[in-house]
């Protein structure tokens, strides 16, 4: 099984830019240690990203996620529930590229941290059940978030022979009936290429957002967690998703009964 140390790069490395941007076009996901404060967080966040603005975040882009309430629609981070995998900006037209994620502090119990790879995951799909990727990859196969929120798809195309992972699982997704249909066999695909990573204080990771899902597991005590979302810099050469699992045209078969 691959581990944290699998995706490891020395951020305090001469070049660990180039590394990290070149494991981020292949692998989409980068681990990283040694990062404590949110100025440190900034940095490493401006050598390799365009940081964008968010709902909760502070002015300088980091969202402190911890618990602050209880469990409601669109703001379970900020409870000590379990977080389904997930694309962050799940209801915006363009997600985030990138996530950068560190942790300022872990919990007493449980708040692992959870990736799952899209990429590998729509693939298994493919080879499996390729009927069930038509539904998934319809124009109005779902719908994300609350009243002019985003109507789309789970798979949608993203460049010449690319895809990109649209998904949430929460009260906040709904999906047309073929692509209900669907959805059981892609959370059993999210589920069997989904890692655990027990992330302690100044671990982190950074993943493209539009191929890894994220999402962490409940939590008791104070844990708090650094957050930051934006775009790729055009010189990394980071490109949105990953490959087409099968040619686009094979997209839209229907659900076999």
């Amino acid at each position: 099984m691959e581990t944290f140390q699998a995706y490891y790069t020395d951020i305090h490395a001469s070049g660990w830019q180039r590394h990290a941007a070149a494991q981020l076009r292949e692998q989409g996901l980068v681990t990283f240690s040694g990062i404590t404060e949110r100025t440190g967080l900034i940095d490493i966040a401006r050598q390799l990203m365009a940081i964008r603005p968010h709902r909760d975040a502070g002015p300088d882009g980091v969202t402190v996620i911890t618990k602050t309430q209880d469990e409601s629609s669109g703001f379970t981070g900020f409870t000590d529930a379990e977080l389904i995998p997930h694309t962050d900006g799940s209801a915006v037209p363009s997600p985030p590229g990138l996530l950068l994620l560190v942790c300022q502090q872990a919990a007493d119990e449980g708040g692992s941290t959870r990736v799952a790879d899209g990429a590998r995951a729509i693939r298994a799909l493919a080879d499996q059940h390729p009927a069930s990727l038509g539904p998934l990859s319809a124009p109005q196969a779902a719908f994300f978030g609350t009243a002019g929120a985003y109507l789309g798809a789970p798979l949608e195309p993203t460049g010449p022979g690319r895809t990109r992972i649209r998904l949430r699982l929460d009260d906040l997704a709904w999906f047309s009936t073929q692509a209900a249909g669907a959805i059981p066999l892609l959370r059993t695909a999210v589920a069997a290429h989904t890692q655990t990573f027990r992330l302690r204080e100044g671990e982190g990771l950074l993943l493209s957002n539009t191929r890894w899902l994220h999402g962490r597991d409940n939590f008791v005590g104070h844990r708090s967690m650094l957050r930051i979302l934006g775009d790729p810099l055009p010189a990394t050469g980071i490109l949105p998703g990953f490959p087409s699992p099968v040619p686009v045209t094979n997209l839209q078969e229907p659900l076999a009964a």
